[in-house]
């Protein structure tokens, strides 16, 4: 039979509340935004599929244009704001000054074992694999469009490039 020792440093943990279920345990690759780490992902790469597959739907280079932007500026607004402090916590913001300069402030969460707050591995290599390759990507398709001749599809490129991401 088992029998538990009265003397063992086992303590009692609630139930109900993840958070504190989540402090004495170092990092998971468990996904614990699994609908951020969708979003993150499912803008890019449905930038690069309209990419790929818009002359075979339509005929019209604005509204594939238009609908790469669109996707890209989705893509843009919910690393900002939403998947880049929800997956590995960062933070940025433009601040101005009594003198008018602007100055970027940037911040990132530490990992501190009491907040229980630390950043997923999986979640962390899905935010940087989407983030540096799909501009990657993009610069291989601006290239190829270069050595095919095709230099109005360039602008697709150079828009996601000079992004800022």
């Amino acid at each position: 039979m088992l029998q538990q020792d009265s003397n063992d440093d086992t303590e009692d943990v609630s139930l109900f509340d993840a958070e504190e279920e989540t402090t004495n345990r170092p990092k998971k690759s468990r996904i614990r935004h699994p609908v951020a780490s969708f979003f993150h992902l499912f803008f890019r790469v449905s930038a690069i599929i309209v990419y790929l597959l818009c002359e075979l739907f339509s005929s019209s280079f604005i509204a594939c244009m238009v609908t790469i932007i669109l996707l890209l500026s989705c893509d843009f607004w919910a690393v900002k704001n939403v998947t880049g402090r929800l997956m590995v916590g960062l933070r940025w913001w433009n601040h101005i000054d009594e003198d008018g300069k602007s100055h970027w402030v940037f911040e990132s969460r530490k990992a501190s074992p009491q907040e229980g707050k630390t950043v997923s591995e999986a979640e962390s290599r899905i935010f940087w694999l989407g983030l540096v390759a799909c501009p990657v990507l993009w610069v291989v398709f601006a290239f190829s469009a270069l050595f095919s001749f095709r230099v109005k599809w360039l602008t697709t490129g150079d828009t996601q490039t000079s992004s800022g991401e």
